[in-house]
């Protein structure tokens, strides 16, 4: 019988290894997994953290482990490749940083044994990703097993797949389902059990069979029905031999149908369920990727109380702890393999080996409805044969090894919406930033009514959208300067623009959380990304945590923004409160400021600010609370200020009449020898991007396109600087001072005079 052994203590650990070790090395660092070399140097920016060659090491008594007749290795997940080593000799190579894999170690056992795995995050041309928005943390992050199972016994070594596939297709009020079981030295005489269960744990069918495949119905079967009814079954097989149960496997499932509508959206079983909610990384403040089961629980929790119903799990196969939970907190999944940002020629296995993966493993998950092919892939174009044959390839493979699933991707916001490109999956989303990354918050919906106007065919959906908050604030918030209230009053936008079209299919905000983005140098505290809903640390939740949290969740609230903007100078200073309830009351120091009523949750109050004040938002029994304080001067805490940024702006030189790098791309590119200056400033970024750098890394690129540079219109040239990090270029004080000052010799445009 199949027994699983946790095998996560008591690893040794060096970054520094060097030949591989022949005895355990005492001097090593002594680590218990999960773990991450970088939960610190991969959150703290300068794109510097550590991404090479690690080494554990760990010993093993062979008779400390069950009687089996076989035993594998079981890796949850080794970012990104590595090589497993048994008494020196070198069984398995695996490149794929965030699937299960298995090694079979048994005939390399010995009496006393040292197994060795060599993990490496170093940057190559063969496996995904290579670039991207965020830190590739290395190392042995989720849990590492020894199965100890019979010789015969459910398939161990096809793509780390538990063994067992379960189909359940509705037909009418039943679920014809299909059970498919995957055997490793299947003998004559022996038969495979095979029993389904309710969530009650009663059997519901049952079959004794030498058949791999059994076929059951359920009549009039429980649905799976998201949020509202997570319901699940369980399929369990034996495989037998006389009476005795050699091994055994399980699966839960969900009887479900959906469809994906051009014009209706998203609809499970049948009825219209729009999918509103957001995508998640799976990293922490201190912890990095190696996270423990109560760290996936909390962040459930969170995503639940927000309102969510969907999720999409970026930008790589996670944890099969949260799929679970996904499934039993019934949220619709969007799941995808790393193939992002940048696409290679000699990256294609890899593409197919994780798509495989991800499939194999996760096929049973009911939460799961689209397979995602790449993310925002055509940043040096959308035209290369290559790129468009790997997606081929790919969808391809999705509909042969999944026949009830859709294929989806997440296009760059200026990808072209004639391009071949987006023919190609089943259901498309775009990426968009307008509001933040350049543009208006008003393009968003006006964009997607004319995809949806050139492509009434194709379901379309916003699989990105958001901006950056920190603990600035602002009465007066504007794009890019990183505010709470800004990020609260952009989702404001987004929310009125997203929710009230019923066509797209999903919107999924980005992101749940803040995450670790170590190429990063912007807004106050580098190596993140700062547009989560909630702290990187999970301790805090922003305020447009509650704008969807009004829109999105039946939990009745009251919730008053700007708890952390206490002192303000204005005589009359707007506060906002977001509510799911109909009428909303605000006392200032006990006295009403009136009764509102706001169909779009959103509660505005222009409230005098004199002296001290306590609010209390109250709706029925619902209450919140907050402080004002008048002060004459603006607290300089509340301001943006960059943490070892390159250069801040208040250091930069400005001539009256004349450029700086404070100025907006759009104003330096309206005059010729600016054009000329910001041709000649991109035409060296590339050249960096393209040239191999000292520690063996190649930069990323892009194209610049049209599309590109009106959205980078609105962006500072200082701001643009402080996130080239982001595409392997590091710009130092004195270049910028140097392009400070050549700026500083233009002239500005000329203003026209207001009619």
């Amino acid at each position: 019988m199949r027994t699983t052994i946790r095998f996560n203590d008591t690893w040794r650990f060096s970054r520094e290894a060097g030949p591989l070790p022949t005895a355990l090395p005492e001097a090593w660092e002594c680590v218990t997994l999960p773990h991450t070399w970088n939960a610190d140097d991969g959150q703290d920016g300068g794109n510097d953290y550590y991404r090479g060659t690690a080494c554990y090491a760990k010993a093993l008594n062979k008779s400390e482990l069950p009687a089996a007749d076989c035993y594998y290795l079981e890796f949850l997940g080794a970012n990104s490749s590595a090589d497993v080593y048994v008494n020196g000799r070198h069984l398995a190579h695996h490149d794929g940083g965030y699937s299960t894999w298995r090694v079979n170690i048994t005939e390399a056992l010995e009496a006393q044994n040292l197994i060795v795995v060599t993990v490496d995050n170093a940057a190559n041309d063969r496996v995904y990703p290579q670039m991207a928005d965020f830190t590739f943390y290395g190392g042995l992050y989720r849990d590492v097993n020894i199965l100890a199972v019979s010789r015969s016994h459910f398939d161990l070594d096809f793509y780390g797949a538990p063994g067992i596939q379960v189909t359940p297709i509705m037909d009418g009020s039943s679920a014809n389902v299909e059970v498919k079981v995957y055997l490793t030295d299947f003998q004559e005489g022996q038969k495979i059990a095979c029993t389904l269960l309710n969530a009650e744990g009663s059997i519901v069918a049952s079959s004794v069979t030498e058949e791999t495949t059994a076929n059951f119905v359920i009549e009039n079967a429980h649905r799976w029905h998201g949020r509202r009814d997570p319901y699940l079954y369980t399929a369990k097989a034996e495989l037998l031999d006389g009476n005795t149960v050699l091994d055994a496997v399980s699966a839960r499932f969900g009887c479900r149908s959906f469809e994906i509508h051009p014009e209706r959206g998203f609809l499970l079983n049948g009825e219209e369920y729009p999918l509103r909610g957001v995508s998640r990384h799976q990293d922490r403040l201190g912890i990095g990727n190696a996270l423990l089961p109560r760290h996936h629980e909390e962040d459930m929790d969170l995503i639940c109380e927000v309102g969510a119903n969907t999720i999409r799990l970026a930008h790589y196969q996670h944890d099969q702890y949260f799929y679970d939970l996904c499934d039993q907190r019934g949220m619709v999944v969007w799941a995808e393999i790393p193939y992002i940002s940048s696409h290679m020629a000699t990256g294609r296995e890899n593409t197919v080996s994780q798509m495989k993966e991800l499939i194999a493993q996760n096929y049973n998950h009911p939460s799961i409805v689209v397979w995602g092919l790449s993310n925002e892939i055509t940043m040096q174009g959308d035209t290369d044969p290559d790129l468009l044959e790997n997606h081929r390839i790919l969808n391809d493979l999705c509909h042969s090894w999944d026949k009830t699933r859709r294929t989806t991707m997440a296009v760059l916001s200026y990808c072209p919406i004639q391009s071949p490109y987006i023919r190609i999956p089943d259901v498309v989303s775009y990426n968009h930033y307008f509001g933040w990354y350049g543009g208006e918050t008003s393009m968003n919906g006006p964009w997607f009514d004319r995809f949806h106007a050139a492509h009434p065919e194709i379901p379309i959906g916003c699989s990105e959208y958001g901006c950056e908050a920190l603990n600035w604030h602002s009465s007066k918030p504007t794009q890019g300067d990183y505010t709470e209230e800004y990020q609260a009053h952009y989702h404001e936008e987004l929310i009125r623009q997203l929710f009230t079209r019923k066509y797209l299919w999903a919107t999924h905000v980005w992101n749940m959380f803040d995450f670790g983005a170590d190429a990063r140098c912007e807004g106050g505290e580098n190596g993140q990304n700062h547009k989560g809903l909630v702290t990187f640390d999970r301790k805090y939740k922003k305020d447009a945590f509650y704008a969807y949290k009004a829109w999105l969740s039946d939990e009745p609230f009251v919730h008053l923004c700007g708890k952390r903007y206490v002192d303000r100078v204005e005589d009359v200073t707007r506060v906002t409160v977001y509510s799911n309830q109909k009428t909303v009351e605000l006392f200032a120091n006990g006295v009403s400021l009136g009764v509102k009523e706001a169909p779009d949750h959103f509660f505005y109050f222009d409230v005098p600010n004199v002296g001290k004040t306590h609010l209390e938002a109250v709706s029925g029994t619902l209450r919140d609370e907050s402080e004002l304080n008048k002060v004459e001067v603006f607290n300089d805490a509340y301001r943006l200020k960059e943490k070892n940024a390159v250069l801040n702006w208040f250091d930069i030189t400005e001539r009256e009449g004349y450029l700086s790098l404070n100025d907006k791309i759009s104003d330096i590119s309206s005059t010729l020898r600016g054009k000329i200056f910001l041709a000649k400033f991109i035409a060296k970024l590339l050249r960096q991007m393209k040239r191999k750098k000292p520690d063996g890394k190649k930069g990323g690129g892009f194209k610049v396109s049209p599309d590109m540079k009106k959205m980078l219109g609105s962006f500072t040239l200082l701001r643009v600087s402080s996130m080239t990090g982001m595409m392997g270029v590091s710009l130092t004080k004195e270049e910028l001072l140097s392009m400070n000052a050549k700026l500083n010799k233009i002239r500005k445009p000329k203003k026209e005079n207001p009619q």
